[in-house]
């Protein structure tokens, strides 16, 4: 016997994007109850907008640390990388495939996604999305509601659960049919299409290559540091950090662990620094006077920079240095 709507509950992929909010809007148009999922990572700029998107829409949402995949990914790729370091299509997988462990755990019917056919031209063709689908474990029961009618029926269709007639048929990277939707569905909040991955980025593209080349991809901080500040290449294994404004500055003293050298100008107003307790002598003295470059001191005459750490704080004296011997160093 089918059961009746109001017991079908989808889990539904959230970036908080238009597209993942149009998903969630369709389903819950025709009586489908919606738990969102959002997967996070330092990669990732969506999680405050899945949290106000979820609040709009009225609907739970249930945040997945999604970086240890990332990470692997980053190491290898089955399916390769997009125009940068991004692995799309594997990242869709495995995203799918955990979303549906969290189904089976928690008895949802299927789950939903906000892609749209050729939309993307790495992950979002008639090919990747059925790579996608059969690679995540259950691929009959993903459905994508804004381009259900140009793609193979599903399960939750076969059986009722949601009328296809009322899904959409939606392709190609126009924004207008959605922005109309929005509007009908009384949807307002929602970000710039571009821009949701770093990994398309292809200055924070450098930087991770840097890193993976140097330090290696080690955890979420590491990662979480790509995000913030100027980077600069002292040593094989020291890098610097120097922050560009108060944010930057306020979040590298949080980051900083417990034997990490933080630098800042005594007398004048400036950046926060950040090297590693591996960095030697001269490499401390590299990156006070790179950090003095970027501080409201007088050019060619001595400075004190502050180095604190666990282990105690000391000053070193140096000159700030030229632009040229910073962006030498520069990632």
């Amino acid at each position: 016997m089918q059961k009746d709507k109001e017991e079908i509950v989808a889990l539904s992929l959230l970036s908080g994007g238009l597209d993942s909010q149009l998903a969630v809007a369709v389903l819950k148009d025709q009586g489908v109850r919606v738990h969102a999922i959002v997967f996070d990572s330092p990669f990732f700029l969506g999680l405050p907008h899945a949290k106000a998107a979820a609040e709009s829409l009225n609907v739970p949402l249930q945040v997945v640390d999604f970086t240890a995949e990332i990470v692997e990914l980053l190491s290898s790729a089955p399916h390769g990388y997009g125009s940068c370091m991004n692995p799309c299509i594997d990242c869709h997988a495995r995203m799918l495939t955990t979303a549906g462990f969290i189904l089976r755990e928690r008895g949802f019917h299927f789950v939903s996604t906000g892609e749209v056919l050729d939309q993307r031209p790495m992950s979002q063709t008639h090919c990747s999305l059925a790579v996608v689908a059969a690679e995540s474990g259950i691929p009959d029961l993903v459905l994508r509601p804004l381009s259900a009618l140009l793609l193979p029926e599903t399960e939750p269709e076969r059986r009722g659960w949601v009328d296809r007639q009322r899904l959409l048929g939606l392709s190609g990277r126009g924004r207008k049919a959605q922005l109309q939707l929005a509007e009908s569905f009384g949807l307002k909040d929602f970000p710039s299409p571009a821009g949701g991955c770093l990994l398309t980025e292809p200055n924070f593209c450098v930087r991770l290559k840097d890193l993976k080349e140097h330090e290696g991809l080690n955890g979420r901080r590491t990662a979480e540091l790509l995000r913030i500040g100027r980077h600069f290449r002292i040593a094989d294994r020291v890098k610097l950090v120097v922050g560009r404004n108060e944010n930057d500055n306020a979040a590298l003293e949080g980051m900083a662990e417990l034997y990490d050298l933080v630098l800042r100008i005594e007398g004048f107003p400036g950046p926060t620094g950040l090297l590693p307790f591996t960095a030697d002598e001269e490499q401390i003295r590299m990156g006070a006077r790179i950090c003095a470059r970027y501080g409201d001191c007088p050019r060619g005459e001595e400075v004190t920079v502050r180095v604190r750490s666990s282990r105690g704080v000391k000053r070193v004296s140096v000159v700030p240095a030229d632009s040229e011997f910073a962006e030498a160093l520069r990632v």
